[in-house]
Protein backbone atom coordinates (compact mmCIF):
# COMPACT_ATOMS: atom_id res chain seq x y z
CA UNK A 1 0.00 0.00 0.00
CA UNK A 2 1.17 3.41 -0.92
CA UNK A 3 1.69 5.95 1.49
CA UNK A 4 0.83 9.11 0.20
CA UNK A 5 1.87 12.67 1.59
CA UNK A 6 0.02 16.18 1.19
CA UNK A 7 2.13 19.64 0.96
CA UNK A 8 1.63 23.03 0.51
CA UNK A 9 3.79 25.07 -2.06
CA UNK A 10 4.94 26.76 -5.10
CA UNK A 11 6.30 24.87 -8.14
CA UNK A 12 9.38 26.57 -9.20
CA UNK A 13 10.54 24.88 -12.07
CA UNK A 14 9.22 22.15 -14.75
CA UNK A 15 11.83 19.67 -16.88
CA UNK A 16 10.37 17.89 -19.18
CA UNK A 17 11.34 14.48 -19.08
CA UNK A 18 11.04 12.27 -22.10
CA UNK A 19 8.09 12.17 -24.30
CA UNK A 20 4.79 12.91 -21.77
CA UNK A 21 6.24 13.47 -17.94
CA UNK A 22 7.94 16.26 -15.99
CA UNK A 23 9.92 16.86 -13.43
CA UNK A 24 8.83 19.51 -11.11
CA UNK A 25 10.52 21.03 -8.05
CA UNK A 26 8.13 22.48 -5.18
CA UNK A 27 8.90 24.65 -2.60
CA UNK A 28 6.94 23.54 0.66
CA UNK A 29 5.62 24.38 4.03
CA UNK A 30 6.04 21.18 5.29
CA UNK A 31 9.33 19.53 3.62
CA UNK A 32 11.30 22.12 2.25
CA UNK A 33 12.48 22.01 -1.40
CA UNK A 34 11.27 18.64 -3.30
CA UNK A 35 11.10 17.08 -6.53
CA UNK A 36 8.55 15.12 -8.11
CA UNK A 37 7.88 13.36 -11.28
CA UNK A 38 4.75 14.29 -12.78
CA UNK A 39 3.85 11.19 -14.96
CA UNK A 40 2.03 11.97 -18.84
CA UNK A 41 2.08 16.01 -17.51
CA UNK A 42 3.24 16.85 -21.12
CA UNK A 43 0.23 14.33 -23.05
CA UNK A 44 -2.66 16.83 -24.32
CA UNK A 45 -5.58 17.38 -21.67
CA UNK A 46 -3.78 16.15 -18.50
CA UNK A 47 -5.23 17.23 -15.58
CA UNK A 48 -1.54 18.07 -14.46
CA UNK A 49 -0.62 19.90 -17.64
CA UNK A 50 -1.26 23.62 -16.21
CA UNK A 51 -1.18 22.81 -12.43
CA UNK A 52 2.80 21.67 -13.13
CA UNK A 53 3.82 24.92 -14.73
CA UNK A 54 6.05 27.33 -12.52
CA UNK A 55 4.61 29.44 -10.32
CA UNK A 56 1.30 27.67 -9.66
CA UNK A 57 0.65 27.37 -5.56
CA UNK A 58 -1.42 24.86 -4.43
CA UNK A 59 -1.71 21.23 -2.25
CA UNK A 60 0.23 18.44 -3.75
CA UNK A 61 -0.23 15.30 -3.20
CA UNK A 62 2.60 13.18 -3.39
CA UNK A 63 4.24 9.24 -3.16
CA UNK A 64 7.52 7.92 -2.83
CA UNK A 65 8.92 5.83 -5.86
CA UNK A 66 12.14 4.49 -5.86
CA UNK A 67 14.11 7.61 -6.49
CA UNK A 68 11.91 10.80 -5.95
CA UNK A 69 8.28 11.29 -5.17
CA UNK A 70 5.78 11.00 -7.30
CA UNK A 71 2.17 13.59 -7.87
CA UNK A 72 -0.80 11.89 -7.20
CA UNK A 73 -3.09 14.88 -7.29
CA UNK A 74 -2.75 18.38 -6.96
CA UNK A 75 -5.64 21.03 -5.86
CA UNK A 76 -4.37 24.63 -7.53
CA UNK A 77 -5.38 27.79 -5.20
CA UNK A 78 -3.31 30.22 -7.16
CA UNK A 79 -2.20 30.09 -10.69
CA UNK A 80 -0.97 33.50 -11.24
CA UNK A 81 -2.72 34.38 -14.44
CA UNK A 82 -2.06 38.19 -14.43
CA UNK A 83 1.64 38.02 -13.30
CA UNK A 84 1.81 35.76 -16.80
CA UNK A 85 -0.28 38.24 -18.80
CA UNK A 86 2.71 40.34 -18.79
CA UNK A 87 5.65 39.85 -20.42
CA UNK A 88 8.22 41.32 -18.53
CA UNK A 89 6.87 40.26 -15.04
CA UNK A 90 7.51 36.45 -16.15
CA UNK A 91 11.03 37.55 -16.38
CA UNK A 92 10.85 38.69 -12.80
CA UNK A 93 9.02 35.84 -11.35
CA UNK A 94 11.80 33.03 -13.41
CA UNK A 95 13.92 35.23 -11.12
CA UNK A 96 12.86 34.80 -8.11
CA UNK A 97 11.44 31.46 -8.52
CA UNK A 98 15.74 30.39 -9.56
CA UNK A 99 16.96 32.37 -6.16
CA UNK A 100 14.53 30.84 -4.40
CA UNK A 101 15.57 27.51 -5.38
CA UNK A 102 19.29 28.63 -5.15
CA UNK A 103 18.45 29.05 -1.55
CA UNK A 104 16.44 26.33 0.13
CA UNK A 105 17.06 23.00 0.63
CA UNK A 106 15.40 19.49 1.10
CA UNK A 107 13.64 19.11 5.08
CA UNK A 108 14.53 22.79 6.04
CA UNK A 109 12.12 25.32 7.23
CA UNK A 110 11.49 26.95 4.63
CA UNK A 111 8.28 28.60 5.14
CA UNK A 112 9.34 32.18 5.48
CA UNK A 113 11.22 31.84 1.90
CA UNK A 114 7.88 30.60 0.41
CA UNK A 115 5.76 33.27 1.86
CA UNK A 116 8.83 35.94 0.59
CA UNK A 117 8.31 34.25 -2.71
CA UNK A 118 4.46 33.93 -3.09
CA UNK A 119 4.13 37.86 -1.57
CA UNK A 120 6.49 39.11 -4.05
CA UNK A 121 4.89 37.20 -7.06
CA UNK A 122 1.63 38.96 -6.07
CA UNK A 123 3.53 42.57 -6.22
CA UNK A 124 4.58 41.94 -9.16
CA UNK A 125 0.87 41.79 -10.39
CA UNK A 126 0.19 45.40 -8.65
CA UNK A 127 0.44 48.25 -10.81
CA UNK A 128 1.48 50.60 -8.51
CA UNK A 129 4.33 49.02 -7.26
CA UNK A 130 7.31 49.37 -9.77
CA UNK A 131 8.59 45.46 -10.66
CA UNK A 132 11.84 47.04 -10.20
CA UNK A 133 11.32 48.05 -6.33
CA UNK A 134 9.47 44.63 -6.11
CA UNK A 135 12.91 42.80 -7.46
CA UNK A 136 15.18 44.66 -4.69
CA UNK A 137 12.85 44.15 -1.78
CA UNK A 138 12.80 40.50 -2.37
CA UNK A 139 16.90 40.44 -3.29
CA UNK A 140 17.41 41.98 0.43
CA UNK A 141 15.01 40.17 2.60
CA UNK A 142 16.20 36.91 1.00
CA UNK A 143 19.28 38.13 2.60
CA UNK A 144 17.23 38.27 6.28
CA UNK A 145 15.67 35.37 5.60
CA UNK A 146 18.47 33.36 5.17
CA UNK A 147 20.78 35.12 8.02
CA UNK A 148 22.83 36.87 5.72
CA UNK A 149 21.72 40.65 5.52
CA UNK A 150 24.68 43.05 6.29
CA UNK A 151 22.58 45.82 6.56
CA UNK A 152 23.68 49.30 4.41
CA UNK A 153 26.87 48.87 3.09
CA UNK A 154 27.11 51.38 0.51
CA UNK A 155 29.88 53.85 -0.06
CA UNK A 156 28.08 56.48 -2.35
CA UNK A 157 25.95 58.22 0.60
CA UNK A 158 22.61 57.16 0.98
CA UNK A 159 19.37 59.44 1.64
CA UNK A 160 17.49 59.40 5.15
CA UNK A 161 14.55 57.59 3.05
CA UNK A 162 16.51 55.02 1.19
CA UNK A 163 18.87 54.21 4.65
CA UNK A 164 14.92 54.05 5.90
CA UNK A 165 13.75 51.92 3.35
CA UNK A 166 16.50 49.69 3.61
CA UNK A 167 15.96 49.61 7.67
CA UNK A 168 12.44 49.02 6.54
CA UNK A 169 12.61 45.84 4.75
CA UNK A 170 15.26 44.55 7.19
CA UNK A 171 12.57 45.17 10.45
CA UNK A 172 9.27 44.51 8.36
CA UNK A 173 6.96 40.85 8.67
CA UNK A 174 6.57 40.22 4.77
CA UNK A 175 3.19 40.67 4.65
CA UNK A 176 4.05 44.40 5.45
CA UNK A 177 6.80 44.73 2.53
CA UNK A 178 4.90 45.53 -0.38
CA UNK A 179 2.91 48.29 1.41
CA UNK A 180 4.57 50.90 -0.29
CA UNK A 181 6.51 53.25 -3.17
CA UNK A 182 9.88 55.35 -3.27
CA UNK A 183 10.91 57.94 -5.36
CA UNK A 184 13.05 57.67 -8.17
CA UNK A 185 15.91 58.79 -6.69
CA UNK A 186 15.55 56.12 -3.51
CA UNK A 187 15.13 53.59 -6.38
CA UNK A 188 18.55 53.92 -8.09
CA UNK A 189 19.70 53.89 -4.41
CA UNK A 190 18.52 50.80 -3.83
CA UNK A 191 20.18 49.42 -7.00
CA UNK A 192 22.94 50.25 -6.67
CA UNK A 193 22.88 48.93 -3.03
CA UNK A 194 21.29 45.41 -4.38
CA UNK A 195 24.10 45.03 -6.65
CA UNK A 196 26.68 45.45 -3.92
CA UNK A 197 24.64 42.31 -2.43
CA UNK A 198 24.44 40.43 -4.91
CA UNK A 199 28.24 40.49 -5.57
CA UNK A 200 29.40 40.01 -2.27
CA UNK A 201 27.17 38.04 -0.42
CA UNK A 202 24.75 36.22 -3.22
CA UNK A 203 27.51 35.17 -5.21
CA UNK A 204 25.97 33.69 -7.92
CA UNK A 205 25.35 34.32 -11.32
CA UNK A 206 21.46 33.67 -12.38
CA UNK A 207 21.08 33.33 -16.10
CA UNK A 208 17.01 34.79 -15.68
CA UNK A 209 18.67 37.85 -14.10
CA UNK A 210 20.86 38.17 -17.35
CA UNK A 211 17.90 37.64 -19.38
CA UNK A 212 15.26 40.24 -17.04
CA UNK A 213 18.44 42.65 -17.57
CA UNK A 214 18.56 42.44 -21.37
CA UNK A 215 14.77 42.74 -21.42
CA UNK A 216 14.78 46.08 -19.29
CA UNK A 217 17.32 47.19 -21.44
CA UNK A 218 15.48 46.79 -24.89
CA UNK A 219 12.51 48.58 -23.08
Amino acid sequence: MQDFIEVTGMVLKAVPVLDTDKRITILTKERGKVGAFARGAKRQGSRFMAATEPFVYGTFRLYEGKNAYNLSDVKVDQYFETLREDFESVFYAMYFADVADYYTRENNDEKEMLKLLYMSLKALSVSSIPNELVQYIFEMKTLVVNGEFPGVLSKHPLSESAVYTIQYIQNSPIEKLYTFTVSDEVLAQLERECEVYRKKYIGHNFKSLEILQNCRLKN
